[in-house]
């Protein structure tokens, strides 16, 4: 499949900033199942962006702004040719051992709610692989997907505690369980096209990727309940949503800021409005 990216993030200022810092987690790499075709990131002011690889492997563009800012815009525009892997994941940079995915971290540390579920889940399970289906399948059965009752900083318990989130808090949870049960896992960031058809969506999407025996690095999407196919264009991972998030940084100045994220995914041959 032909997937086209187009992704917008627009902040103004009513103050304006005075510098601006960004860590930009935009631009995927190709590896089995997944070839960039063309990308592009572009921002509108006058600022420096320098590539660079971060500690997970991820393609990282270093973005710094000085001066006055009213307004800071970062496109994306890209094109990436996907094929359908049953969630197996080769090819891929990896210079981390794999051993650091077993930490946790503020976003997905257990409770014992979480603990209990993850070792019910997987009881009896004969293997590393359905134990992994098990979590995926039980965690978009138990915890709706729902935009409002969480943020970017919920934890893994706070979610599971309210049965509600978007895909980032699954993921967080679906971590945690994993982590549980020995099972290296990491978060991963990109984009998602829709088996609706709808091309305009409101944010990116998120997953997690589990080591299995014998078979390496295997997606698993919870808030679909699905192994990541050829719908999804995989950008970044991280040991949680801040090891992978599209954008990071810090400013001086800039109060009252608001931001505003216009994104569309669809297949190329489709016409989207840029």
């Amino acid at each position: 499949m032909r997937i086209e990216v187009l992704h917008d993030t627009v902040y103004t200022y009513a103050t304006p900033a005075r510098a601006i810092t960004q860590i930009l987690r935009l631009t995927p790499r190709s590896h089995e199942g997944q070839h960039v075709v063309s990308w592009r990131l572009d921002i509108d002011v006058d600022g420096r962006l320098h590539a660079e690889s971060d500690g997970f492997g991820n393609l990282v563009h270093r973005l710094t702004v000085d001066g006055s800012v009213e307004r800071l815009s970062v496109s994306v525009r890209g094109v990436v040719e996907t094929h359908d892997t049953n969630g197996v994941v080769t090819g891929t940079v990896e210079p981390v051992p794999e051993g650091v995915f077993l930490r946790e971290t503020d976003l997905t540390r257990p409770d014992e709610a979480i603990r209990a579920f993850a070792l019910d889940m997987t009881a009896g399970a004969g293997n590393p692989l359905e134990a992994a289906h098990r979590l995926m399948v039980g965690l978009h059965r138990e915890v709706t997907f729902d935009t409002e009752p969480t943020h970017s900083a919920t934890t893994a318990a706070e979610a599971f505690a309210m049965k509600r989130g978007v895909c980032q808090d699954l993921t967080h949870v679906f971590l945690a369980c994993a982590r549980i049960i020995g099972m290296p896992a990491r978060y991963v960031s990109g984009y998602f096209r829709r088996v609706d058809e709808v091309v305009n969506q409101e944010a990116g999407h998120a997953w997690a990727e589990a080591l299995i025996p014998g078979l390496g690095w295997v997606g698993f999407d919870p808030a679909n309940g699905i192994s990541p196919s050829d719908a999804h264009v995989r950008v970044a991972v991280g040991l949680d949503y801040l090891g992978a998030a599209p954008v990071r940084g810090s400013r001086f100045g800039g109060g009252g800021e608001d931001l505003s994220v216009r994104l569309a995914v669809g297949q190329s041959s489709r016409q989207m409005q840029s």
